[in-house]
């Protein structure tokens, strides 16, 4: 079982395709491609081939844009220096996604080994770093906004940053939000963002990582303890809680496989 587990169905990423629909979805989006990867993990647990495997499965599907939900390095074995080194190499395989539109947000471990590095490193190589803001994603003078929040668990997160009064309830300009932390949707459920939100894209979880037989995961992480894989309804947002790619705590996935998740936006039944 543990060959099994962390030699094979770690390395056995599965690629999901969804189709998201959005209300309100202008009609040059309709067909638009995204596709997310999360929690990488480099390079304690998670290989730099099998991250470059990744980066080949995403440039095969050729989509519209790539977010990347936080979580590319971890500071639990080696040393500080060790996983700042790992974020400036995930940055570098990351840089090859021939994508030209690639956004992304930080996680939990991002913070915990320098939220400051980590972004260096990303800002370096031509990948945007989303805290706390936003940028309007277009195409053929329509527009789409994609927001990003700092992670919940150690960060600070400001949803009016992140979506301003002046960008929400736009007509046909939704709202996707990356928020690393699944369950900080319940937050934003008593705030007015939450009813400006079409769609939020998450990780954090790993899906539960080892997932034995009519038991629950071995172990979930605060704030990924309700919402933890695949999709979810949260009021008036859609949620997704994408498994991630690596692993933390053991070099292990049962019944639990990484994810590579392509979404197809589609409109919502009497979106114009």
């Amino acid at each position: 079982m543990a060959l099994y587990a962390g030699e094979i169905e770690r390395h056995a990423a599965q690629i999901t395709h969804r189709d998201a629909f959005l209300p309100g979805l202008p009609a040059a989006f309709d067909g638009f491609r995204v596709a997310q990867l999360s929690d990488i993990h480099l390079d304690e647990f998670t290989e730099p081939y099998f991250l470059r495997d990744a980066v080949a499965d995403i440039n095969h599907l050729a989509p519209d844009a790539v977010v990347l939900t936080g979580d590319y390095v971890t500071h639990e074995v080696g040393t500080r220096q060790f996983a700042i080194g790992a974020a400036w190499q995930c940055a570098d395989i990351l840089k090859t996604l021939r994508c030209r539109q690639v956004y992304a947000i930080l996680g939990n471990h991002d913070l915990m080994v320098s939220g400051q590095e980590v972004t260096q490193a990303f800002t370096s190589n031509g990948i945007p770093m989303l805290i706390n803001s936003n940028l309007p994603l277009e195409r053929d003078g329509a527009r789409v906004w994609l927001a990003g929040l700092d992670d919940p668990v150690c960060g600070r997160p400001d949803p009016d940053a992140a979506i301003p009064a002046s960008i929400r309830h736009l007509p046909h300009e939704p709202i996707m939000l990356l928020c690393h932390a699944p369950d900080y949707a319940n937050q934003l459920l008593i705030h007015p963002v939450g009813q400006a939100v079409a769609l939020i894209l998450s990780g954090h979880t790993h899906g539960g990582q080892i997932r034995m037989p009519f038991l629950p995961p071995v172990y979930l992480p605060d704030l990924g303890k309700i919402y933890i894989q695949g999709w979810f309804r949260v009021g008036a947002m859609q949620l997704y809680v994408n498994r991630g790619l690596g692993s933390v705590g053991l070099p292990f996935r049962f019944d639990c496989p990484p994810e590579i998740t392509l979404f197809t936006f589609r409109a919502s039944p009497g979106s114009a």
